[in-house]
């Protein structure tokens, strides 16, 4: 089996559309892994849900996804968010709201637990540091532990009683050992690293293998949907920027 793996595509069909072309054209993949925030901040909310699950997907929930439906607040949004979840609520049809509403938080496929924040709060919890990865592999009940949410990729291994961050460097194969490994393949529709591209990553159990990958897609046709859609310039700006 070979598994896509995206996190935070954000409404952004032709990052996704991207993705997904180039993940084919890499020796292709059986089924999908979303790691939550499909929708939220992009133009595109429903034909992204739509998108993604014409494939054989596992999906979680994240703070986007329920926020769009009313499942919770915006008040631990920034204006900017809000603004961008309250329009999406506008533009979802019942099917996509039934379906965001249905989401789990946490999902299992084959050796992974799949999340979008942490396994201590799958919705809100960025895992960026030592005590967060820490308790989420005192929780693991599996091998590996994908998760999204900070929208900056990663490669986190425990090591004894410590773990040990890990850059998850594009383009590089890496083995999946006997160490417990929590993986953020970074965003497909909003990067924040400071690159622009597309980043997802495909799992091969045959190999027992992960590799990183970006890819470019027309960030302008994004942008202008945006600004047509009436939304902040800060969120069409920092597409270009990858912050």
């Amino acid at each position: 089996m070979r598994a896509l793996i995206v996190a935070d595509v954000h409404s952004n069909l032709e990052a996704l559309e991207a993705v997904m072309t180039d993940a084919s054209q890499r020796e292709g993949f059986d089924t999908v892994c979303s790691l939550g925030d499909v929708v939220g901040y992009g133009p595109d909310p429903g034909p992204c849900i739509d998108l993604l699950r014409s494939h054989d997907l596992v999906c979680v929930a994240g703070n986007h996804d329920f926020a769009a439906i009313g499942k919770i607040g915006t008040d631990e949004f920034n204006p900017f968010a809000a603004a961008a979840a309250r329009w999406t609520a506008s533009q979802l049809k019942s099917g996509h709201v039934s379906y965001l509403a249905n989401l789990a938080k946490v999902e299992r496929c084959e050796n992974f637990i799949l999340v979008h924040g942490s396994l201590r709060d799958p919705i809100w919890e960025y895992l960026v540091g030592q005590l967060a990865a820490l308790d989420s592999f005192s929780r693991l009940e599996s091998s590996y532990c994908l998760v999204g949410h900070s929208h900056m990729p990663f490669l986190c291994v425990e090591m004894d009683s410590d773990v040990d961050f890990r850059s998850f460097v594009e383009g590089k194969s890496t083995a999946l050992g006997p160490n417990r490994m929590i993986i953020n393949p970074g965003s497909v529709g909003q990067p924040r690293d400071g690159d622009p591209r597309s980043s997802y990553a495909i799992y091969d159990n045959y190999t027992g293998t992960i590799v990183r990958y970006r890819v470019t897609y027309d960030i302008s046709v994004t942008q202008e949907k945006m600004r047509r859609a009436g939304m902040p310039n800060y969120l069409v700006q920092r597409l270009s920027k990858g912050q």
